[in-house]
């Protein structure tokens, strides 16, 4: 009865055009009223305490980094180091997105931020280039779902609070298989593109390519965050710090591609995007608390007692049930309504919490980019003048790619613990 009242406000909610926020609030109070434990102060007290939290002040920086990155000429450097690196190879322009988007998941952890940006910066050019209009777009959407997998990633953030798991231990076990997805990406496009007769540019002379990479260099120094964490010199969060601090010297004062006047529009569009990530992780902990009073968890744990024994069979099935959730939920909710219910149920059967969150958060970022939902095809539809439909059909072989990446993630756990450990060291 209670998983059903948890389901059925929190759906019913969603069903009638509430926002997310909202629906979680009010699934909150209908657990609260089911178990005779109304009060309005409790509700206001865990709505406090669910936005009061240090890890999650990483959150705006990495958001304003990101605004930075895009409006300060950061991205543009990223993509021309990239374009002087691979775009000689056949069907390069599909190598240099995949290599910007690694690049860039390293600085923003926003997948949106990066689709916004690539889709901008490179679709126009792929298309002049001859490649197909619906494919470049997708491979672009494909690519930008790295950013949350590959650290610094606010998804992990927001999945380390809810759960309760070290921000930065998910760091550094996110790191190869978010360029394990880039090495798919690669194998995809190889295969999509063989057929295309397109002549290739001309291999750049070394003294460009030696100008660009210099001049890219100021950018490329952002991922040596992830060096930082290995050795604790900063947390995820003051590395979030550093990170917009820095991004804000290199586009003011060496790029010199963003003023003075410049900063507030910045300031704002991560102000408000914020918002809107806090107030959800704030109603959210509402639900959770009342979760964990409610002991769903431990129903859920009695549903999936066949497969407890099988952690393997356990993972694919919450894999499954997360895609199902994905293709019509938003990253964030999905990770704020799931974290406090499956966690326990991992850890009850032996899952590493940190080996989970990784195929979690990479399962919600693959969500991104399936429809209907699917906030990064929106993005990239939207930049690329391209309807849905024709998206979602270039955007299908690089999908298939990376739920292949997921389920070997899977079945293989030592693909993502055992370079953690190496990086732990």
């Amino acid at each position: 009865m209670t998983i059903t009242i948890f389901l059925g406000s929190l759906l019913g909610a969603m069903a009638i055009g509430m926002p997310i926020a909202y629906a979680l609030l009010l699934c909150g109070v209908a657990l609260m009223i089911h178990l005779d434990l109304f009060d309005a102060q409790i509700v206001a007290q865990n709505l406090i305490n669910g936005a009061d939290s240090f890890p999650l002040m990483a959150v705006p920086f990495f958001m304003l980094a990101g605004e930075i990155m895009n409006t300060g000429g950061l991205a543009k450097r990223i993509v021309n180091l990239a374009m002087a690196l691979v775009g000689h190879i056949r069907g390069g322009l599909g190598y240099v997105a995949i290599l910007a988007a690694t690049v860039m998941a390293s600085l923003s952890g926003s997948a949106v931020a990066d689709a916004a940006a690539l889709a901008t910066l490179l679709v126009p050019m792929m298309v002049a280039a001859g490649h197909d209009r619906s494919q470049s777009a997708g491979l672009i959407s494909a690519g930008s779902i790295i950013a949350p997998i590959i650290p610094p990633s606010i998804g992990f953030v927001i999945y380390g609070v809810a759960g309760n798991v070290s921000v930065t231990k998910l760091f550094l076990a996110g790191l190869f298989p978010g360029i394990l997805l880039a090495v798919g990406l690669c194998a995809a496009w190889w295969y999509v593109s063989r057929k295309e007769n397109l002549v290739p540019p001309p291999r750049r002379p070394l003294r460009e390519v030696l100008s660009v990479m210099r001049e890219g260099v100021w950018a490329l120094m952002l991922p040596v965050i992830i060096v930082g964490l290995k050795f604790g010199v900063f947390t995820p969060t003051e590395a979030a710090v550093v990170a917009a601090v820095y991004s804000l010297f290199v586009a003011v004062c060496v790029y010199r591609e963003m003023s003075v006047a410049d900063i507030y529009p910045a300031l704002l569009g991560a102000a408000k995007t914020t918002s809107i990530v806090m107030f959800l992780v704030a109603a959210a902990l509402v639900s959770s608390w009342l979760i964990t009073v409610a002991n769903l968890p431990g129903m859920v744990s009695d549903l999936l007692e066949p497969l407890m024994d099988n952690p393997t069979l356990l993972l694919l099935a919450m894999m499954a049930l997360v895609v199902a959730i994905g293709t019509a939920m938003d990253m964030t909710p999905t990770i704020l309504i799931l974290t406090p219910i499956l966690v326990p149920v991992c850890k009850q059967a032996g899952i590493d919490p940190v080996y989970f969150g990784v195929l979690f958060i990479m399962n919600c970022a693959i969500g991104l980019i399936t429809p209907p939902v699917g906030t990064v095809l929106n993005v990239v539809c939207g930049v690329s003048k391209l309807r849905m439909e024709a998206l979602v059909k270039g955007v299908w072989p690089f999908l298939l790619v990376q739920l292949f990446v997921l389920v070997l993630l899977t079945l293989f756990p030592s693909l993502v613990m055992v370079p953690a450990s190496w990086l732990t060291r």
